[in-house]
Order: structure tokens, then C-alpha cells, then sequence
């Protein structure tokens, strides 16, 4: 069951890209209208489950919502400056190492054989990532507007704030038996405090397209609430490389409904990486059980 619920993150979150971009807006407008709609959710689930909050999940919720906005948003940064289908895949190859490691070396998950298959595993998804993201350097056609500077930057800065916003969250529910339910408002509101800060400078809630990408933020609290749920079954290593799966839907995603541009050989590459994200995944799973 623990492997199920982690793919449900993998669809919505793959999603993210895809609706946001069809939403439109600045990086600093899509994720404060982000951080809105997660609130929203935050609030409707607790007012249907009355989780406790106290102090340890106010606590853990809000590092983590902090640290999530600096990794959400600088995510958009490099969605601008790279392109949905660049930004995705390099992202998940480094928030899978990220977190694969956290997992090991912070909460011992892997033993024995373990480590073995896991690290191969890990590194098939890492390639796959990879893959997907290869540019074809003889296409004529090729954007000249591409910022590699400032997306590989803004990439470093989005897996420095993804990882810490699972960490602080692994922590809660280790030490604290903080419940992954109760944490989700908390979280919602560290998340709008960091993006107000991030974003005060451009005053982006005068812009409309701040309030349509709440819908992204519903979104994201679906996946949100049930990735917590998966590592609190499954450990965060493998949880949280199932979870990015949803690599394919943002990647095909933004090729075939937004229109970004792909020679044959850059989708071959596509295709093939595609492949081993599935199979690295599917390892994954097979090696928890």
C-alpha cells in the first residue's frame, strides 16, 4: 500500500509544471499562489481531521514549509530560464541524491544487501534524469534564450530547500511522532511566510495570476499530504524517489501540451531516460518489499 501512495505524489507533482505554465505568471506570482492554494487545502484538511497542533508540529511545519519555498520557487527560476523540460529532470536527479542520502546517512533505512541495490537503483534513476534533459547542440533551432547560469544556480538553491523540507519532516514524525496530517497546515503557512518574503520586493498579489495558481497549490497539497503518508510507511529514500516519477508526466507534459521544442534526437533521449526512471523506481519498490 506504502508503494501506491507514493506514486500518487509522482502524478500531482508532476502535474505542477504543466498546470503552471498553462497558468502563467512570474516565478515569485506562481509560487506565493501556490503557497495560497497549499493553505487552502492545509485549512479544508483540518477542519475535516482536527489533528493536534502543537508545538512540535507548528515547529516542524513551518522549517519545513520555509524550506520549501526556497526550493519551489527557485524551481520556477529555472523553469524560466531553462525551460519545464530541462528543469524537470536535472531537479529530480538532484533531489534524489539528496534524499537517498539523507535517508541512508541520517536515518540508517538501508542494510545489507540494501545498499547495493539501492545505490544501483538510484543511479539508474539518476541517469534516466540525465538523459531526458541531453541537448541536441547540432539543432538550428535551438532557443538562444536559455539561461544556463542562472537555472543551474537556481537548481542548486531548489534541491538545497526540497531536501530540507523532507528532512524537517522526517525528523517530526521520528522524534517528535509528529502525525504527517497534522503537519500539513503548519507546513502551509511556513511555506506562504517564506514566499512573501521571497517575493515582497515585486508585490506579486496585485497580479491575477498569483490567484489562478492557487489551483497549482491544491494540487500540490494532494501529492504533499500523501508523500508524507508514504514515509511514514515506507522510510523517505524510497518513498521520495517513487514520488518523482512524475518526472515522465512533466517531461512529455511539456513537450506535447505546451509546445516546448524537441528534435528526434533529443527524444530518443527523452524516451530512453524516461524507461530507466520507470525501472529504477520499480527497483526501488521491489527492494522495499
Amino acid at each position: 500500500m506504502g508503494i501506491l501512495i507514493a506514486l500518487i505524489p509522482a502524478i500531482a507533482w508532476g502535474s505542477i509544471g504543466l498546470i503552471s505554465g498553462r497558468l502563467g505568471g512570474s516565478a515569485r506570482q506562481q509560487t506565493l499562489g501556490m503557497t495560497m492554494g497549499a493553505l487552502v487545502f492545509g485549512l479544508l484538511l483540518w477542519m475535516f481531521e482536527q489533528p493536534t497542533l502543537n508545538r512540535y508540529v507548528w515547529l516542524t511545519g513551518i522549517v519545513s514549509g520555509l524550506f520549501w519555498s526556497v526550493g519551489q520557487g527557485q524551481q520556477f527560476t529555472s523553469m524560466k530560464a531553462i525551460g519545464i523540460s530541462r528543469t524537470t529532470p536535472i531537479s529530480t536527479g538532484m533531489q534524489l541524491v539528496a534524499n537517498a542520502l539523507a535517508g541512508v546517512l541520517l536515518f540508517s533505512e538501508w542494510t545489507g544487501n540494501m545498499y547495493w541495490i539501492g545505490s544501483i537503483s538510484v543511479i539508474i534513476l539518476i541517469a534516466g534524469a540525465v538523459l531526458t534533459s541531453l541537448t541536441d547542440r547540432t539543432d538550428p533551432n535551438r532557443s538562444q534564450n536559455e539561461n544556463w547560469n542562472l537555472g543551474i544556480r537556481a537548481l542548486i538553491l531548489s534541491t538545497v530547500g526540497y531536501a530540507g523540507y523532507t528532512i524537517v519532516v522526517h525528523y517530526g514524525t521520528s522524534w517528535w511522532n509528529v502525525n504527517a496530517q497534522a503537519v500539513v497546515l503548519p507546513q502551509a503557512v511556513g511555506m506562504l511566510i517564506g514566499a512573501l518574503i521571497w517575493s515582497f520586493k515585486d508585490q506579486p498579489w496585485k497580479e491575477s495570476a498569483t490567484y489562478r495558481n492557487i489551483i497549482t497549490g491544491l494540487v500540490w497539497g494532494i501529492g504533499n499530504l500523501f508523500m508524507f503518508m508514504a514515509m511514514a510507511q515506507i522510510g523517505q529514500a524510497i518513498s521520495y524517489s517513487l514520488s518523482q516519477m512524475g518526472i515522465v508526466i512533466s517531461t512529455f507534459g511539456s513537450i506535447f501540451l505546451l509546445g516546448e521544442h524537441k528534435t528526434k534526437r533529443e527524444m530518443v533521449y527523452v524516451i530512453i531516460g524516461s524507461i530507466l526512471v520507470i525501472v529504477g523506481g520499480i527497483a526501488l519498490s521491489l527492494m522495499k518489499a
